[in-house]
């Protein structure tokens, strides 16, 4: 079970980062939807000129129509910022993975994918994110010049390939994507810490010094201990697991529940 209240259900939204000037329109979105029988372009603004239809944030606002709503797996959701009006607002960008420096707005144009309104209110469940990042993928697989997905919740910007061959390795039953879905950093006194893991189990994991002394050692654990979290819901009370050396290790969550310290018994 998840031990604290979901995050915010605009967190659950990523950003499609587009080279310059190669951000799709409408009509490249609906052939997109036309080619995959599962998805369904189902409300397009710029036929309708009520303001109220214009989402709030990404992307400019009455009378620019630069997004439409996509149907996927039952559910419903907004993508922002299409050409020719203006892009998303550039995402925030922490971390990169399979990229060879962080992106940036001087040489990318975002669009924006998040859950329509109507089911915003699900926050970080399951189905919805799993089907965001199915959708995402739909994504990378038709349009050559995305060159990278933002995962807003880690502010993560990942590789297209990496991203899409482990989201969809993950979709079909394989491990979650620690890497990239969340992220880790270094803190202050030598820790390990999460970062976006909140977003899954509203607890971020923290890997004890000296635990963390071979930082790439850690990372594995990490991305082996949020599997484990993000299959368990989280962690209410102490637990006990096997390193791959086979000693034990003790997980403990703190006062709050916010924060899972780990380290060698």
């Amino acid at each position: 079970m998840t031990i604290l209240q979901s995050p915010c259900a605009h967190d659950a939204e990523l950003y499609l980062l587009f080279a310059k000037g190669k951000r799709p329109d409408r009509l490249a979105i609906k052939a997109f939807a036309d080619r995959l029988p599962y998805l369904a372009v189902t409300h397009d603004p710029a036929h309708d000129d009520a303001a109220s239809d214009e989402p709030a944030g990404d992307g400019g606002g009455a009378g620019q129509h630069n997004w439409l709503e996509l149907l996927r797996d039952g559910l419903t959701f907004d993508l922002v910022g299409i050409a020719p009006g203006p892009a998303a607002t550039f995402p925030q960008v922490s971390h990169r993975f399979d990229l060879p420096v962080l992106p940036d707005a001087q040489d990318y144009e975002a669009l924006t994918l998040r859950p329509g309104p109507h089911i915003a209110s699900a926050g970080s469940s399951m189905p919805l994110t799993r089907s965001l990042l199915a959708l995402a993928s739909d994504f990378v697989r038709q349009f050559d010049d995305l060159a990278a997905v933002v995962w807003r919740p880690a502010e993560s910007a990942i590789g297209r390939r990496f991203f899409e061959s482990a989201t969809s390795a993950w979709l079909d039953g394989g491990p979650f994507p620690a890497l990239g879905l969340t992220a880790f950093v270094q803190t202050a006194d030598g820790a390990l810490e999460s970062v976006g893991l909140s977003f899954w189990i509203g607890q971020e994991l923290r890997i004890e010094p000296p635990l963390c002394a071979d930082r790439v050692a850690a990372t594995r654990l990490g991305i082996r201990l949020v599997n484990h979290l993000v299959l368990a819901g989280g962690l209410s009370q102490d637990d006990r697991i096997a390193a791959a050396d086979g000693t034990r290790l003790a997980l403990r969550p703190s006062r709050n529940r916010a924060l899972i310290s780990v380290w060698r018994e």
